[in-house]
């Protein structure tokens, strides 16, 4: 296991749980002492040696053999890297994101099209095999992304189901993007609301945050993307295009921290979410698309919008305010967390019922009763983590696989009993609603699933 943050910690409980394995066979490898209590509570080996661009292959060859697995739950280790290795090696591998080296979020001397999720996207997938046999390696399965794509599949047969036309689970990729093209899906919201609250709140000049905060201020530098759907008309002012890969995704030329857009969840209604980049935007936009290219026969548009825990959004507020230098002090909400919970879904948009918003609504009281070292937050990472992981041994030569590419059942049933409440809710909610006339010329009146009218502006 590479890196032993928040996910690492709370993985390891359910890895020991549900696979038949001495804690012996784990090695953990991460860059600082966090969690290194965790660690030997659970008699797991560990070392505390940072791996860079210069030391990876020394460190980790000699411990990586056929049949082996690498479980890269890191920061600022690069993943193709990592996954390069194991192929060469036979050893299956598990992310939750695409990550770069060490300031490949910032660097000055890309482009932004090449620091972002798209590229990095684009430059894994150039690792598949051909005929796609090779060990396996899943790619970016986490909560999001991970689980949201089996969400939107059992999403998309829910709706079907209650406007009395069921349908059998599409067998193909085509399948699933003409059953998303029937039922005249739109837009895709990745949509949460993390409502944890501490009893220690933030103070100036610290970041605070319920998971990681050195990766969500990484991808939160990157630019703003999203999935750019083919019934969009309104092309930003600020977006460009990517002149390389699958077309799918489009970014936009500021921060993904600095970018909000309107969205809803059923507990929370309607609130305004950070449009922060995620390969779920790409991979889920790419996989239903109808047709290829710029202007495919279908797609929809799919974004992140993200609504953090209050702590986290005074954090960011505050750090846009120190024109983006990231404050001395950080802290990872934990223990101290005293009440809230987590609103993780996907808001399926445009079709006959007008919105449909399918997910886990997890709070901290029950996260906890569920499995050790976990917040609401992490336990929504730590459990399809643990799905994925399952999965890969016993499917073991699948090469290259994105969460679209699993068995969406498969990785559900094995998830839900950590997700709270599953729960499945219709509203009539647009982003257009209770808006007034204030703002009419800067709408689109006619269409209320135009990505202009999300965007707040």
């Amino acid at each position: 296991m590479v890196g032993f943050g928040c996910v690492g910690q709370g993985v390891l409980p359910l890895l020991l749980r549900h696979i038949d394995m001495k804690p012996e066979q784990v090695l953990i490898m991460t860059a600082d002492e966090d969690g290194i209590g965790v660690a030997r509570k659970h008699g797991v080996p560990h070392m505390v040696t940072p791996l860079t661009k210069e030391n990876y292959r020394q460190l980790l060859e000699p411990r990586l053999s056929p049949g082996d697995f690498l479980l890269n739950l890191s920061v600022d280790v690069s993943s193709v890297a990592l996954m390069e290795l194991c192929q060469k090696i036979g050893a299956l591998y598990l992310d939750t994101c695409i990550e770069p080296w060490a300031g490949g979020y910032t660097d000055p001397s890309l482009p932004a099209s090449k620091r972002s999720n798209y590229a990095l996207r684009e430059t894994a997938l150039a690792l598949r095999k051909p005929g796609g046999d090779g060990p396996t390696a899943i790619l970016t399965h986490g909560a999001n992304p991970g689980l949201v794509s089996h969400f939107v599949k059992q999403a998309l047969l829910n709706i079907s189901a209650d406007a009395g036309k069921p349908v059998e689970a599409p067998a193909t990729r085509e399948g699933w993007a003409r059953l998303a093209q029937a039922l005249g899906v739109r837009a895709i919201h990745v949509a949460e609301r993390d409502s944890q609250v501490a009893s220690k709140r933030k103070v100036p000049g610290e970041f605070v945050n319920t998971w990681s905060v050195d990766g969500f201020v990484g991808e939160g530098f990157q630019p703003a993307e999203l999935g750019w759907g083919s019934h969009e008309r309104h092309f930003p002012v600020d977006g460009y295009r990517h002149d390389f890969g699958s077309k799918a995704a489009i970014y936009l030329a500021r921060p993904g921290a600095s970018t909000q857009v309107r969205t809803w969840t059923p507990l929370a209604g309607p609130i305004h979410g950070f449009l922060i980049t995620h390969s779920e935007s790409i991979s889920i936009a790419d996989y239903f698309t109808v047709g290829a290219g710029d202007n495919p026969e279908y797609r929809p548009t799919v974004h992140y919008a993200y609504h953090p825990c209050d702590d986290a959004v005074l954090s960011v507020h505050e750090l846009a305010g120190r024109n983006w230098r990231l404050q001395k002090k950080k802290r990872v909400l934990k223990d101290e967390i005293v009440s809230g919970i987590d609103e993780l879904g996907v808001l399926l948009m445009g079709h006959g019922r007008g919105i449909y918003w399918y997910g886990s609504q997890l709070s901290i009281s029950e996260a906890r009763s569920l499995a050790p070292h976990n917040s609401a937050t992490s336990l929504q990472v730590t459990a399809p983590v643990m799905a994925g992981v399952i999965w890969a041994m016993k499917n073991p030569a699948c090469g290259l696989v994105e969460p679209e590419g699993l068995p969406y059942e498969h990785i559900l049933r094995i998830c839900r009993p950590y997700l709270g409440n599953v729960v499945g809710a219709y509203g009539d909610w647009t982003p257009l609603k209770d808006r007034g006339q204030l703002f009419e010329e800067a709408l689109d009146l006619e269409d209320p699933w135009q990505f202009k009218n999300f965007r707040v502006v």
